[in-house]
C-alpha cells in the first residue's frame, strides 16, 4: 500500500493522512477548528499542530465560536501560559478575532460550509499529482479565497495557508496519484 512520502513513518501523521487530510468536512465546528489550526502552523511543522490538537480543543473549548468570540484578557493570558499549544499571542489573538469574524460570516453567509464549498461548486477539485514536488504552496484560488477571508477581517488566512486548508478539508484532493487515498476520495487510478 502506497501512501504520500509526506506521511512518512510518525504514526500521527500517518493517522491523519489515512482517516482525514483531503476528506470533504462540511461540520462547521471542524471547519473552523482546521482553520484556527492552519494558521497555528505558520512558520511550524504541521505534525507540532497535530500533537497538540487535543490540547487546542480543551484550552479553545472545543472550537465552540460563541464561547471563544467572548474571551477576553484573563483568558488569552490562561492561554499564553498553557504549554499544550503553541504560545504565541498573535496567533492566539487571531483564533479569537476569528471566532467573531465567523459569527459574522454565518450570520451574512449562512455557515463558514456554504461560503468555502461555494467556491468550487460543492466538489472537490480532483488534481493528479505525481508526487510531493509537484504540490504548489498556493493557487489562485487559495489567493482569491485568502483576499476573501482577510476583507472579512479574518488574520493567519494567507494564500498558503488557505491551500493548506483546502487540502485538509478535501476541498482539494492533493493526495498523489500513487497514494491508496487518491482514488477512495475521487481520483481516476493512472497507469
Amino acid at each position: 500500500m502506497h501512501r504520500c512520502s509526506w506521511a512518512g513513518t510518525d504514526p500521527v501523521y500517518i493517522d491523519y493522512h489515512d482517516r482525514e487530510w483531503g476528506v470533504p468536512m462540511h461540520d462547521e465546528r471542524t471547519l473552523f477548528e482546521m482553520l484556527i489550526l492552519d494558521g497555528a502552523q505558520a512558520g511550524l511543522s504541521w505534525i507540532t499542530i497535530l500533537k497538540k490538537r487535543d490540547n487546542y480543543r480543551s484550552a479553545f473549548d472545543n472550537f465552540d465560536a460563541h464561547k471563544m468570540a467572548r474571551y477576553g484578557e484573563r483568558k488569552v493570558s490562561a492561554l499564553l501560559n498553557d504549554p499544550g499549544i503553541v504560545r504565541n499571542r498573535l496567533k492566539i489573538g487571531a483564533a479569537i478575532n476569528n471566532a467573531r469574524m465567523l459569527l459574522e460570516l454565518q450570520e451574512q453567509e449562512g455557515s463558514l460550509n456554504e461560503f468555502l464549498w461555494r467556491y468550487v461548486d460543492g466538489k472537490p477539485i480532483i488534481n493528479a499529482r505525481r508526487s510531493i514536488k509537484d504540490i504548489p504552496p498556493r493557487t489562485p484560488l487559495s489567493d482569491t479565497i485568502s483576499r476573501d477571508l482577510s476583507r472579512r477581517g479574518f488574520k493567519f488566512v494567507g494564500p498558503t495557508i488557505c491551500y493548506a486548508f483546502m487540502q485538509a478539508m478535501g476541498m482539494v484532493n492533493d493526495h498523489t496519484v500513487n497514494c491508496f487515498r487518491y482514488a477512495e476520495l475521487g481520483g481516476k487510478r493512472r497507469p
